[in-house]
């Protein structure tokens, strides 16, 4: 089945190549989701909140980081919310730019943009071709202005030890471990 990932892409430029070769198939379909979901709430561009509901929705490595099922049922509450015009209010247009109605293939809020830019650059520091789940979760953390990160605010979400799971997560990856670190968030 050939990837619905438009050419235009947020990791794409002359040091990368485009979005289809630098993703993993399970990362691929968390971008087709925040698309889906960036058009069919009629936003200007797919931002970070896009893909972290996309993420939480279809990965289960990365559910398998937070704190247990309450935590990702409040942050996906969260983030249902948002897309149903209520509950947590974007009150800063830091990742709209107000570029106008969103194209067919949709755009990149600059902070998605950066966090697929710097999953893609993890992924290689990690040895691996493709980014993952994992990768775009921990760029999602990295800037103060996503809304990913206030959505995990909001939730009651740990940074610090979220981070840390996310890094065990990977070492688990590239060690080929048994994964058990997915069965539970303590370790």
């Amino acid at each position: 089945m050939p990837s619905r990932i438009p050419r235009q892409s947020a990791v794409g430029g002359p040091n990368h190549p485009g979005t289809d070769a630098v993703l993993s198939e399970e990362l691929a379909s968390v971008v087709s989701g925040a698309r889906r979901r960036a058009l069919r709430d009629g936003d200007r561009q797919i931002d970070t909140a896009h893909l972290l509901h996309s993420l939480l929705e279809s990965d289960p490595e990365v559910r398998a980081v937070f704190d247990g099922g309450p935590q990702v049922a409040r942050l996906l509450g969260y983030l249902v919310q948002r897309s149903i015009g209520y509950g947590l209010r974007w009150q800063s247009a830091v990742e709209n730019s107000g570029a106008g109605p969103m194209a067919a293939g949709g755009s990149w809020s600059p902070v998605a943009a950066g966090a697929m830019e710097q999953a893609y650059e993890r992924a290689v520091l990690r040895g691996d071709e493709r980014a993952r789940g994992l990768d775009l979760l921990a760029a999602l953390l990295v800037d103060s202005r996503s809304r990913a990160l206030e959505v995990l605010r909001h939730a009651g979400v740990e940074l610090p030890p979220l981070l840390e799971r996310i890094e065990r997560g990977h070492e688990e990856c590239v060690s080929g471990g048994d994964a058990g670190w997915l069965r539970s968030p303590e370790g």
